[in-house]
């Protein structure tokens, strides 16, 4: 399908004049429109399907297209720190465990709701995701699901990268964007303590005795 220069240019202007407008979020037009999004956010179930992304900028730059096979899901997560779950507050044993209040959860909670969807969605791959609101009880985030068995993401090969099985759960196993955050992995001495793949791994390697047949 051919298409005007004008149309392309249309096209980059709005996509531009969307994220401006992202960039400014305090700004009057923004706190109305995230506040009414987040009031109908709430009404709705806590992961559902999205009939398009809110964000449509975002999304593309973050590997949605308009396509079979590809949908978007959304999913809200409580805010806050993760209290530790014991029975009146009690923690058994030395002080070091009594803490119950101010726990913070290792990773973010843009990864737990992509776990969550990966979740509810076992046939679907997960892509990647962004942020949509948030208000006092919850964050909103929605969710760039592929289905690996559609024949429209099989056959194209800028994407069917993600059909391979090495991909099932990827956001289960910290692969996508948010999960890589929380894993500290990245290049140079700030991330030495990862080297190997994670800190556990990296941690055993040091601290096994290898005692090869030839040494």
């Amino acid at each position: 399908l051919f298409r005007s220069k004008q149309w392309y240019q249309r096209r980059v202007a709005i996509t531009a004049g969307m994220e401006e407008l992202y960039k400014k979020k305090q700004s009057d037009l923004m706190r109305f429109l995230l506040r009414v999004r987040c009031w109908q956010f709430r009404q709705l179930a806590a992961i559902h399907r999205a009939s398009r992304p809110t964000r449509p900028d975002k999304a593309r730059r973050l590997g949605y297209k308009n396509k079979q096979g590809v949908c978007i899901y959304r999913t809200r997560v409580k805010r806050g720190g993760r209290k530790k779950p014991v029975a009146k507050g009690i923690c058994y044993g030395k002080p070091k465990t009594a803490g119950v209040n101010q726990l913070k959860f290792q990773r973010s909670i843009q990864s737990v709701a992509e776990e969550r969807v990966g979740r509810a969605c076992g046939g679907l791959r997960v892509l990647n995701s962004y942020w949509v609101g948030q208000d006092a009880v919850y964050k909103y985030y929605e969710v760039i699901c592929v289905d690996p068995a559609h024949k429209a993401v099989r056959r194209d090969p800028r994407i069917n990268w993600i059909c391979n099985a090495v991909h099932k759960h990827r956001e289960l196993r910290g692969l996508t964007s948010a999960g890589r955050k929380n894993r500290g992995v990245g290049k140079g001495h700030r991330h030495a303590k990862v080297i190997g793949s994670s800190r556990r791994a990296n941690w055993k390697r040091r601290n096994t005795l290898s005692l090869r047949r030839y040494r």
